[in-house]
Formats: C-alpha cells, sequence, structure tokens
C-alpha cells in the first residue's frame, strides 16, 4: 500500500523536475548572455538587468558601472519615438570597436530602436543595432551656412535638409554676420539647437553672401565652415525680389522704373539691391579671398523645383552625410508650382511653404526683360567659369 501511495505521486515529481531543468537552463542562458553583454561593451564583470516592458521586451534596461569606449552621435525618430521606454526624441549611441577612449557613464537605461523604425530609415542607418543612452546634446557654433542668395530657393532647401536626421537648423534667420555680429559668438551660439555628436549645426541668412564683411567674419569663426548658395535665373529672381516687396509696400514704383537710370539710354541701375544681387561673379570674388571653391556649394534654385531629390543628394554628399532625403520624400503640388514633403519634420504630415512663397509675379515689359538678360550675360559666362558650372539661364 505505501509503495502504491509513492507511484502515484511520481507524475507530479516527473513535472517538477521538467521545471526545474527548464528553468536551469534559462538561468544559464540568461548569465551566458550577461557575459557576452560585458564583454562588447568593455565591463570586467556582468552587471544585474531586468528586462523592459512593452515593443523593447528583451533588451536590458538598467546596466549599473558601465564603462564603454566612448560616446557618439544620436539616432533619431521624431515623434515616432513615443512610447519606446524613457528615449522618446534622441540619444547618444555606443561607439563601435575601433573607438578607443574609455569613459565612465552614469547608470542609464538604454534601449534599441525598434527595427520597424531603422527599416523605414526613420532612424539613420549608422545608429542601427547600438545602445544608446539618454542625452540632451549641447549648444554648438554652425559648420555650415546657407548663405544666399534671397529669394534663390534658400527657405526651401532648409525645410528639405531638416528632415535629415543629422542635421540640425535654426528656423528664423540670425542675421549675426551681417546684423548682430556686434553681439558676439556666444550671443550666436545661444540661437542654435541643441545637437549631439555627429550631428551637424547649421543656419540660413541669405544676406550674408552680398554682405562685404560676412566672409572675412565667418572666417574668423572657423575657415572650416562649409557654404551653400542657392542660386537662380538672376533675371527672375530680380523679379521675384520685386514681387515681394510690392506685396508689402504696393505703392512702390514700377519694376520698369526702378530698372533703369535712364530708360531712354538703357543704363541699368546697378544700385539697386534686386539688381546688384544677381550679379553673382561680383559676390564670389569676396568670398573666394577668404574661403577655396571646394568649400562652396551652389545649388541651382531651378533644379531645386524640377529635380528636388537630386539636388538634395549633392548637399548630402557636400555635407559628408549619407543620402537619406531622395524622391520618396517629395511630392509636387500642382497649385503652388513647385515640390513640397510628404511629411516635414516631427510631423506626419505633407507640408509645403507658407503663402508667401510662390508668388505670382507682376507682367513685365519683355523689351525690359531682354534688356535684363543682356546686362546679365557677362556676369554669368564669368560665373559659370568660376564654378564649373553651367545653369542655363542664357538659353
Amino acid at each position: 500500500m505505501a509503495f502504491s501511495r509513492v507511484s502515484k505521486l511520481d507524475p507530479p515529481s516527473r513535472g517538477i523536475f521538467r521545471k526545474a531543468v527548464v528553468m536551469l537552463c534559462s538561468l544559464l542562458t540568461s548569465v551566458f548572455l550577461l557575459h557576452c553583454l560585458a564583454d562588447r561593451c568593455g565591463t570586467t564583470s556582468p552587471s544585474p538587468v531586468k528586462a523592459s516592458s512593452g515593443r523593447a521586451a528583451g533588451l536590458f534596461e538598467d546596466l549599473r558601472t558601465l564603462r564603454t569606449k566612448r560616446l557618439v552621435y544620436e539616432w533619431t525618430a521624431g515623434s515616432e519615438m513615443m512610447g519606446y521606454g524613457a528615449a522618446r526624441r534622441s540619444s547618444l549611441v555606443l561607439a563601435d570597436e575601433r573607438a578607443r577612449q574609455v569613459v565612465d557613464l552614469p547608470e542609464e537605461s538604454l534601449i534599441l530602436p525598434p527595427p520597424d523604425l531603422v527599416a523605414s530609415r526613420k532612424v539613420s542607418p549608422r545608429f542601427a543595432g547600438k545602445l544608446s543612452p539618454l542625452g540632451e546634446g549641447s549648444k554648438k557654433l554652425p559648420q555650415a551656412l546657407i548663405i544666399g542668395v534671397k529669394k534663390g530657393g534658400t527657405r526651401a532647401l532648409l525645410e528639405f535638409l531638416r528632415v535629415h536626421p543629422d542635421i540640425r537648423a535654426v528656423g528664423a534667420e540670425p542675421h549675426f554676420f551681417d546684423r548682430n555680429y556686434g553681439n558676439g559668438l556666444e550671443w550666436y551660439r545661444e540661437l542654435m539647437p541643441k545637437t549631439l555628436e555627429g550631428q551637424i549645426t547649421m543656419e540660413k541668412t541669405p544676406s550674408y553672401f552680398v554682405t562685404r564683411e560676412a566672409p572675412a567674419r565667418i572666417a574668423a569663426m572657423s575657415r572650416a565652415t562649409k557654404l551653400i548658395v542657392v542660386v537662380r535665373d538672376p533675371v527672375t529672381r530680380a523679379i521675384s525680389d520685386y514681387t515681394q516687396t510690392l506685396s508689402k509696400k504696393p505703392d512702390i514704383p514700377s519694376f520698369e522704373s526702378l530698372t533703369f537710370k535712364n530708360r531712354t539710354t538703357g543704363l541699368i541701375d546697378t544700385s539697386w539691391s534686386a539688381i546688384q544681387i544677381g550679379i553673382y561673379a561680383k559676390h564670389l570674388d569676396n568670398w573666394l579671398q577668404y574661403f577655396p571653391m571646394e568649400q562652396i556649394l551652389f545649388v541651382s534654385g531651378e533644379r531645386l523645383i524640377s529635380d528636388p531629390a537630386g539636388e538634395l543628394g549633392r548637399v548630402q554628399d557636400f555635407l559628408g552625410l549619407k543620402r537619406i532625403i531622395t524622391d520618396k520624400h517629395f511630392y509636387f503640388n500642382q497649385t503652388k508650382g513647385f515640390p513640397c514633403l510628404k511629411k516635414a519634420e516631427g510631423s506626419s504630415k505633407p507640408h509645403c511653404l507658407g503663402k508667401t512663397k510662390g508668388r505670382t509675379h507682376p507682367n513685365i515689359d519683355p523689351e525690359v526683360v531682354q534688356r535684363l538678360r543682356d546686362f546679365y550675360r557677362p556676369f554669368n559666362m564669368k560665373f559659370y567659369q568660376m564654378t564649373g558650372r553651367f545653369f542655363g539661364w542664357d538659353d
């Protein structure tokens, strides 16, 4: 009878044994994973961790007394990052095995970018699969500037570039190197957005290109600064410039009367800013006294409309960035007559430039337009020669 009772207990005993084996295997697997993680991060002993919840389940959060090789770069995912642990918008990423410097990190929550965001390239691909402690970054002086030209397409270029995860830019025009230089570089720095290592800080002020003091002032800040100039057919640009002024001051003289010093002789008034800005070769001469041509990129305002992805590809190459902004980011708005973003920075909605962009130009006497084309032709030819690029304004 006693033997019979013991036999009835055997099945539960085997079940408990199986559970114990499973728990032991799980424990050994966890210890092995901790050992591998500690070796990868350069620690001498593994630290206790606990599994995170939600979509990040199975990843490690509290890694204490972590010693790693150094911090680099940022991965960001905008508003799509909401809900993925504590890292909601951006974080620093641990360096790869080539890094040499070792730094101490405080206790932080660690999280990987979700695979679906990496696949959709909302996270920069070079940051995929790397652990990322939280970080806020710091304000830096810009490494790249959009310096011109007015009514060339600078606002469109800046808005397009802000889609790139490795670019942070000021929205408003600081006008530091022309109007506010007396405020000092620290004042200028405070205007900049916070960036992390690997990101580029940018700003755009189109009047820099025609400001005589600007090249020397920018060179004094940093001779390594990269300069971007958006140029456009100078005749069309002048008419666009006049159209903007007319919208603010309806009582100004006609375009024709402002263009000529003497309409009878056909002498062009080069003192009028709308005309002067378009003499690109003259202004470029001033910049080349301080910066080599290799540090200046000229973007075609016309191609920025007809082929935005192509021009943005050139800009990304110039800035040393991966080509993330492509055709898939744009659609052509028939009403406005220029491309718009399918999704703007930090938004999931389509975005076009404001109603002040793409104004209808007034009708200008064709004879005046031809006189202006004749005036600009020699300057354009010199500009083509200086830049090594034919823009086709004289076809």
